[in-house]
This record gives structure tokens, sequence and C-alpha cells, in this order.
């Protein structure tokens, strides 16, 4: 089956594989590779620069980009003769009651990013299969990146692609679904964020997709690996993360950091400090990155503020909601040797406390 989902563990290794995977391709196939995040297409661009640099016919843009360039632009007369977009409008919105083009451009041309997606869906069905063709005439094969980030009519544009004569591969972790290119619409609403996997499992049954579960994370401490894991509700039935991290650091593992002892740990292992938003960890003074921003990054330890949600699974084991966990997982799977979660009551958890005396303890055994 030429279409196909990678679903991968944080740390697996996506970005580069689809960049060996460029790299590998006869120098003459056509190949686009879209991502939502600008820090995501830098990271590619420059990774491709590096490891396909000779490879012409592999182009990188965002995923509006695409939308603009090859459905909204060349395809807009189809539904509005005469018009045409002059450029892209990403915080506005629509007025409520606004009809025809005024729902999707504004006063001065611009597209609007809540409605782009909706507007491309709709040109593919009066282009009468035009737009599809053309799609077919420049690609052979599309590569989408961090595909659990798209959202609302994102969806039937895939659905569309996936009945096209281009090969689609798409890689992603539905478990990192904390970011969406139309969080408003409530269009899909059932596959936004972690409901994607139910997207992919539908298509899977009709024969449309191949799943593929890849596993192995490069990044996480094996126990670090295993805590992540625990954070999704079993019914998810997301398959257990493996670890190659082989690295044995004096400090390894999932921890509990009573508030007194925050300062100390900090000075000790420098950890990067996670919070969930600015209003979160008001009572430290850290040099805090926001879950969701951290998404993507590498970091030797961590230290995460928790939620009210996130403190009551720890002590209790109640299992957060999808978006809560996806951000929790996000946190967590930034670090390589060890986390570290302030808490000051462990209610039933079995994650261990550490302290300045118990470190001390274990430095003299060393």
């Amino acid at each position: 089956m030429a279409n196909r989902l990678t679903l991968a563990v944080a740390g697996s290794r996506k970005t580069q594989g689809i960049v060996e995977h460029c790299a590998s391709l006869p120098r003459e196939r056509r190949v686009l590779v879209l991502t939502y995040t600008k820090a995501n297409q830098a990271e590619l661009i420059s990774r491709l620069k590096r490891y396909a640099g000779d490879h012409h016919n592999v182009e990188l843009m965002g995923w509006f980009t695409f939308l603009l360039r090859d459905f909204a632009r060349p395809f807009l007369p189809f539904q509005f003769a005469g018009q045409r977009i002059l450029g892209f409008n990403f915080d506005g919105r629509p007025h409520q009651r606004a009809r025809g083009i005024g729902r999707f451009i504004d006063s001065n041309g611009a597209a609007y990013g809540c409605e782009l997606g909706r507007l491309a869906h709709e040109l593919v069905t009066k282009s009468k299969g035009s737009l599809l063709r053309r799609l077919e005439c420049i690609y052979d094969e599309i590569l989408i990146d961090e595909v659990q980030d798209l959202s609302a009519h994102d969806w039937e544009i895939i659905d569309v692609l996936l009945h096209s004569s281009i090969d689609i591969h798409m890689v992603g972790d539905i478990r990192q679904s904390v970011l969406a290119t139309n969080p408003r619409s409530s269009k899909n609403s059932k596959y936004s964020y972690a409901g994607a996997i139910k997207w992919a499992r539908e298509r899977q049954a009709r024969g449309l997709l191949e799943i593929i579960e890849s596993v192995t994370t490069w990044r996480c401490h094996p126990i670090v690996a295993k805590f992540s894991d625990s954070i999704f509700d079993p019914s998810w039935k997301f398959p257990e993360t493996q670890s190659k991290n082989e690295t044995v650091t004096e400090h390894d593992g999932v921890f509990l950091i009573s508030t007194k002892h925050v300062a100390e740990y900090v000075r000790l292992f420098q950890p990067q400090c996670l919070r969930h938003s600015i209003s979160s960890g008001k009572a430290f003074d850290l040099d805090y990155l926001n879950f969701k921003v951290s998404k993507g990054m590498t970091y030797e330890r961590v230290l995460i503020v928790p939620t009210a949600p996130i403190a009551k699974f720890i002590a209790s084991g109640t299992y957060l909601e999808e978006n809560s966990a996806a951000t929790f997982y996000v946190a967590v799977t930034r670090a390589k040797q060890s986390v570290a979660i302030i808490l000051d009551k462990a209610g039933s958890s079995s994650l261990p406390f550490w302290s300045p005396v118990v470190e001390a303890e274990e430095g003299i055994r060393r």
C-alpha cells in the first residue's frame, strides 16, 4: 500500500526518518514535505540541506502555504469569478454572519487562516477534478510531518489526497497532539488532538491507509519511557515504548520533589523547568518554558510544575483527559535522563522523593 501513517513515540527520530527517506529516493522523484510549525520547518530545511541537498526535486513548505499555493490561489476563480487572494490573515476571523467570499477573505484580500482548509476543500469540488489532476502532475509523493497537528477541514484534504495517485506518507505522534491548525473549528472535532487516532484507524479499516507503529525511543531513559506510557488510559491501546537510551548517569529516572527542596535540586542538576502556562509556577523563581512551547526539544533533565489534574493523576492514579495527558506527555518526554515533578503530597504514588539527604547518601555509596 502506497499510503501510510507512521505513529512514532517521542524521541524516535521521526523528523530524521523523513530526511533520510528523501535522501534515499531517486533524484527524479518529485517530493513535497509538509509540516505545521515554523520551528519544525526550519529544522527540516536545515537537515534536508545537509543530507539531501543534491535532491533538487524535494520541496518543503508549511501546511498553510500548501493550501494557499496549490489550492486557493490557482483555483479561487472556480468559486468566485474575478477574485484573487492577495495575502494571508492568520489571526483574523470573518464576521459570524459573513457569506460568500467574505467568509474566506478579508477586506484587504487576505485569506483567513481559520477558513483556509474549508475553502481549499470546497475548491476541490468546484474544480471538478482539475485541482487534483494538477497536484498529481506536480508531485509523486507528499510527506506530512507532525500530522497530529492537523484539524477541522484538513482531514477532508487528506482524504482527497489518499484517493489520488500521489503516494502519501504521514508521520506523527498522537500522544503529542497539543497544537492544531484550526483549534476553534468544530468541523471533524472528534478527530482533533488525540482523536486523530480514530481517523487513522477508520481509514485503515477501509483499506486507504497502512498504519505503522514505531515504538523505539532513542531519547528517553527506560524509566522515563515507562512512566510516559502510564500517562494515557489503557483504552487508547498505545503500544509500549522501547528505550534504546543506554546512558547511565548519577541521577536517572522519575522523581518527586518537595517544594522546600526545589532550589537545591535546580542548583545541583540544572534541569529545564517546564510549566503549563504563564500563570503556573509563580511560587518559584525559575527559568520556565511552557509545556507546548517545549514540543520538539530535548533536554538532559526536566523539572515539571504540575497542574492540579496532573498532581491528582500522580497521587491517586486518576487518568487525565486527553488534552491534559498529551501536554503532560510532551513535558515528560523532553527529558533524556531524569524527570522531577514538584509535589508535596504523594498520595498512593510509588515514585520516589528526591532530597538532599538521599543525594548525599547516594554520593557516599558511589
